[in-house]
């Protein structure tokens, strides 16, 4: 295990493990408090996604070995972290589940078509004892394998809490399950009334529905750092002594090795300018819209674009130590920091199984003192266990979140988790990026006339600049000039109609002025009038009438961009937000977050660049339009796939209306518990009326969660 260990220059180490079966807050709280109490452990943080276990230690003498077999007492597996692995460990669980879930409906659809003729004996249809007990018997062939195949699932997690001396939620679903089929064996052996293998696989054909959109969801949120990361080019041209340029991977690069960079291509690593001037779009790094120039000496950050000629950097940091492998960390703490949100259900759980447990096992053994035999204690202590079943429980809040993800799924809200309702519920401060989500994202020309648009647009065609694109979508198609040359950081020329054109800087066309803004073109034939072209990021329409219902709300917001101070305070001015920073880092965004949630506020973040990766991840809840990097969209909860803001704000309502729904489910589950479990106590439910009962308040929780699409 010693190899697997990663040394850092002041003597610590540490090591990453795979750690399998952890499924919620509680699992992480109780992993990380485990594992940081052992001698030499400095630090350990679990990712629930992904099932990665990071463990700081304070030497590289501490054997990795010693904290799996921590984690094994606690009933957890663990091996060396290996991406492949956890992959393919994930596709095993999904396939495992889905197998399960196909079983399970397998079994409770063919159990019950034997267990049908034996109830209709409750309506004066009486089958004759032969008939009766083969029904019996072939309901005991099919339900009871299927039940134990699709069971396996919970009997080995309960099997791991039970061996770590604790109980969680899937104890009571498999000694429920375990014994209503040991009862169902009896009273078909002792030619008894009743069976109810159908009860146990329908009831975990119901459970496994739940565990499997688990698992779903969880595949959805756990790539936001891979696809950060998947955004470094994979290889570098690195240029030796001799002057002889060679391909090289990424991880060979070191500080101090010159690489070329060619046009269109991502930088691979942070590096210095050697030489010339470059022209770089860093919109995915600081949600800046106009490309930054960059002189000799300037800074050239991994991930970002050479828009311009070939580039010469020497390498200042490796890939891992670059500006992307920095953000990527910071989303990758995000996400583990929020997976320790306790949802609803699992608060629910913590007081449900001692309390179901304490009240069979009074059941048996009260029910024994006073005279009961075995079998009847046990009868009714199973039919507390059915009637108690968490179904109602379990139902309780993804029964509303799926109702509530299908209506803002048809208003153009893609929900990505349950946990992201219940977060987006309690927030009350929104932080917007600027760039890409109160304005539209891209430059656009304004107040050009048609005639200097038509003029500028061959030119504009053969450009790959930003606003020379915003040129040619305002002209729309038409024919290219001829003998095009661009020139980095400075703009393009090249021949119309036969007479030389230029479009870029000021001083590169030839106007009469020194100044030239980042927020401007120029255009002019040689030995001709230069003409101005001017742009703006356009606010998105509905932006001030959002902010307003927001307002309206009692929710605060403000505005955290990487764009310039002149650009940011124009559109907070236009849409009516009082607060606002500029030239914002991603690191500074994640700070700000952080800062914000230690004074108590739940906030939202709603970003779309790769700046906002990090503060999404960070945030109580996150928003990243259609629009947004990949990367961006897997570190949100929600996605949203129209241009329209005021989707966050009817997200909000539905979010709200959503957790109304659940909490009363959990009123009337206790409800139903409060007056079913004493009944089934004093002998006035058998399982079959138990089970009956069971489905009828999971029913009545189902129709409750349907109100959402009322609205508020």
């Amino acid at each position: 295990m010693s190899a697997f260990l990663r040394k850092t220059d002041d003597g610590r180490a540490s090591v990453d493990l795979l750690v399998t079966g952890a499924r919620c807050a509680g699992c992480i709280s109780k992993i990380e408090r485990e594992v940081s109490g052992l001698p030499g452990v400095e630090s350990a943080r679990l990712n629930l996604s992904t099932g990665r276990l990071a463990v700081g230690l304070a030497n590289a003498r501490v054997d990795p070995a010693r904290i799996i077999s921590a984690l094994d007492r606690l009933g957890y597996s663990a091996a060396p972290f290996d991406p492949g692995a956890a992959t393919a460990q994930r596709d095993r669980e999904g396939r495992r589940l889905i197998l399960a879930l196909a079983v399970a409906g397998f079994g409770a659809m063919n159990a019950m078509m034997f267990s049908v003729p034996i109830w209709a004996g409750l309506f004066g249809q009486e089958l004759g004892p032969a008939t009766r007990a083969m029904m019996m018997w072939m309901s005991a062939a099919v339900g009871a394998p299927c039940a134990i195949f699709a069971g396996m699932t919970f009997f080995q997690s309960a099997w791991r809490s039970l061996r770590a001396g604790r109980a969680n939620m899937d104890v009571p679903i498999s000694v429920g399950v375990i014994l209503t089929l040991a009862i169902s064996f009896s009273e078909t052996i002792l030619n008894g009334r009743d069976a109810y293998f159908d009860a146990a696989v329908s009831l975990l054909f119901l459970l496994l529905i739940g565990r499997w959109l688990d698992h779903v969801l969880r595949a959805k949120a756990r790539s936001a750092a891979g696809d950060l990361l998947a955004l470094q080019a994979p290889t570098a041209r690195v240029v030796d002594a001799l002057g002889h340029e060679r391909t090289v991977p990424l991880g060979d690069v070191r500080p101090g090795d010159i690489l070329r960079v060619r046009p269109g291509d991502r930088i691979p690593v942070d590096g210095v300018l050697e030489a010339g001037e470059a022209l770089i779009d860093n919109s995915l790094l600081t949600g800046e819209s106009m490309p930054e120039r960059v002189t000799p000496g300037g800074l050239c950050r991994a991930g970002a674009v050479n828009t311009a000629g070939l580039l010469t950097l020497r390498a200042s940091a490796r890939s891992e130590d670059s500006t992307l492998s920095a953000i990527a960390r910071l989303v990758e703490a995000g996400a583990q920091s929020r997976s320790r949100y306790v949802r609803l259900a699992d608060r629910a759980a913590a007081l449900y199984v001692p309390v179901v447990h304490a009240a069979a096992l009074a059941t048996f053994a009260g029910g024994w003192a006073l005279g009961l035999d075995p079998r009847e204690a046990l009868i009714r202590a199973v039919a507390v266990l059915i009637v108690t079943c968490p179904c109602a429980l379990g139902l309780a809040v993804p029964a509303v979140q799926v109702v509530a993800s299908a209506r803002l799924f048809r208003r153009g809200v893609l929900v990505k988790s349950g946990a992201a309702l219940e977060r987006l519920a309690e927030i009350d401060h929104v932080v917007f990026d600027k760039t890409g989500v109160l304005t539209e994202g891209r430059p656009a020309l304004v107040g050009a006339s048609q005639t200097v648009i038509a003029m500028a647009a061959p030119l504009a065609r053969a450009s790959s600049h930003p606003m020379a694109r915003a040129v040619a979508r305002a002209a729309g198609e038409g024919p290219l000039a001829r003998d095009v040359v661009e020139h980095a950081g400075l703009g393009v020329e090249g021949l119309i109609g036969g007479r030389r054109a230029r479009l870029g800087r000021a001083a590169f066309v030839g106007a009469p002025t020194l100044r030239s803004g980042e927020t401007e073109l120029w255009f002019g034939f040689e030995g001709e009038t230069k003409v101005r072209l001017q742009f703006s990021d356009i606010v998105r329409p509905d932006a001030a009438a959002a902010i307003k219902a927001l307002e309206d709300r009692g929710i605060t917001m403000e505005i955290l961009s990487g764009d310039q101070v002149g650009a940011v305070s124009a559109v907070a001015d236009a849409v009516g937000v009082a607060g606002w920073k500029a030239g914002m880092l991603p690191q500074e965004k994640s700070e700000a977050i952080d800062r914000l949630a230690a004074a108590g506020r739940k906030v939202l973040m709603v970003g779309d660049g790769l700046n906002d990766a990090a503060a999404l991840a960070r945030a109580h809840a996150a928003i990243a339009p259609g629009s947004a990097l990949e990367a961006s969209q897997n570190a949100a909860d929600l996605v949203l796939t129209g241009d329209a803001l005021m989707t966050i704000v009817e997200a909000i309502d539905v979010a709200r209306a959503a957790r109304r729904r659940a909490l009363e489910n959990f009123g009337f589950a206790a409800l139903y518990n409060l007056v079913a479990a004493p009944a089934a106590m004093l002998g006035f439910v058998n399982p079959f009326v138990a089970a009956l009962a069971m489905s009828g308040s999971s029913l009545v929780v189902t129709i409750n969660a349907l109100r959402v699409r009322g609205g508020r």
